[in-house]
């Protein structure tokens, strides 16, 4: 297996898909576990995440896809993507973004105690729709009469 091998880069592409699902089972079952908040505060998946990434797009690079990617019209991405190194590091960059997206609608939640659970899910299946559902909620939350938490004083 030479370092850029197309075997390579599907070890990675699998091995990124999995890495990813711990946080996301952390954050939607269980959002206020010490450990969730633990693990989830660390950068480090970030950083593994985005080597891996880095390592893709190295892979996908060369005087053809380096000259259509200079040139992104619908066309030339259509054929850059038919690439499997290219659409491994199109996908990885879906999986570190949409998980970044995730933690920061974890850490809102987890602020402001608005309910993430629904817009976290969304995220992981469909990023910015996720975070559209985190801000429409957060909005919504925003206006909603908040419960009395003391006696009236009279």
């Amino acid at each position: 297996m030479t370092l850029f091998s197309l075997e390579s880069v599907r070890v990675l592409f699998d091995g990124a898909n999995v890495f990813v699902l711990p946080f996301w089972a952390l954050m939607v079952l269980l959002p206020n576990w010490g450990i969730t908040r633990k693990i989830i505060g660390s950068t480090l998946p970030f950083v593994a995440l985005a080597l891996v990434y880095g390592y893709l797009f190295v892979a996908s690079l060369d005087p053809s896809s380096a000259e259509e990617f200079a040139n992104p019209t619908l066309e030339n991405l259509a054929h850059l993507f038919s690439q499997e190194p290219v659409m491994a590091t199109g996908w990885v960059h879906y999986l570190v973004m949409d998980l970044f997206v995730g933690r920061w609608i974890y850490w809102e939640g987890q602020k402001s105690g608005v309910w993430t659970v629904h817009s976290l899910v969304i995220c992981l299946f469909a990023g910015p729709l996720g975070l559209l559902s985190h801000l429409l909620t957060d909005a919504i939350a925003a206006r909603w009469p908040k419960k009395a938490t003391e006696a009236p004083v009279q």
